[in-house]
């Protein structure tokens, strides 16, 4: 079998006499996307730094694509990408001109064609000689994505990648990362949504106070309650199922159609 393409053995990691991570174990096949869900504090962020060399667990190990994060740090950023909290992009510049920055600061060859080739990849080709300062947030997090994946890196840390977005701006982020992983990149991806962990990972890894407690597929997730009783309810639609339909597809109000109060509901 193929090695995963990060491997997370018994990381401590304490601040002062406050300890965050408490043995975490898990693991992230290559090609796939891997949700560390948990609630603020319960150490995700540190487990994402630590994974990034940006941090130095107290004990424990962390391999990314073979190396060890704290034997071999240079290998390992090589092959990594980390998109944080909020979005890293210069808003002065357009969005063609963050992403041929990033693409000399590479040292890439033909800087100009990566990111032509990253905006048509995203979406924002249309909005490639804007600057960024105009942009709409799922549009800033979209590019801030693109940015990330110049180089083309084989493992991308999506650190609580929808924080603050509105609803359609988290269905935009969602497809980016679904078609990352379609490509082939390793996603290993931070949320505190329960809803964007089980609409994007093909694992999940809950970590409440500093441990992983449950780590598996929805699937087998599911499986560790019992059956629920299952009754006739009437389903009703959610409020972003109808928020996104009163909106339309591309942000315009869509009329409600007249109601007409003589005919029966429908059961």
């Amino acid at each position: 079998m193929n090695a995963p393409a990060v491997s997370v053995r018994g990381i401590e990691k304490s601040y002062r006499d406050l300890p965050v991570l408490r043995g975490v174990d898990f693991e992230v096949e290559k090609g796939s996307i891997f949700a560390l869900l948990g609630s603020n504090g319960a150490g995700k962020t540190t487990m994402v730094r630590i994974l990034s060399t940006l941090l130095r667990a107290d004990a424990g190990t962390a391999v990314v694509q073979g190396f060890d994060v704290a034997a071999e740090p240079l290998r390992v950023r090589e092959s990594i990408s980390l998109t944080g909290q909020f979005a890293a992009v210069d808003e002065i510049l357009t969005g063609r001109e963050n992403l041929v920055l990033v693409a000399k600061l590479r040292h890439l060859p033909h800087p100009g064609d990566v990111a032509d080739r990253l905006l048509a990849i995203f979406r924002l080709t249309d909005a490639g000689a804007r600057k960024v300062g105009t942009y709409s947030g799922g549009m800033r997090r979209r590019l801030d994505i693109a940015m990330s994946l110049v180089g083309d890196p084989e493992v991308i840390y999506l650190d609580e990648p929808t924080t603050g977005l509105d609803p359609e701006a988290r269905i935009e982020v969602w497809t980016v990362v679904k078609e990352l992983a379609n490509t082939g990149t390793t996603v290993l991806l931070t949320t505190q949504y329960l809803d964007e962990a089980e609409h994007l990972a093909d694992r999940i890894g809950i970590l409440h106070e500093g441990r992983i407690i449950a780590n598996g597929t929805l699937g087998e997730l599911k499986a560790l309650l019992p059956p629920a009783t299952v009754e006739y309810v009437e389903k009703q639609p959610t409020l972003e199922e109808i928020f996104l339909t009163l909106i339309g597809p591309s942000g315009s109000v869509v009329e409600r159609p007249e109601r007409d109060d003589t005919k029966g509901h429908a059961a």
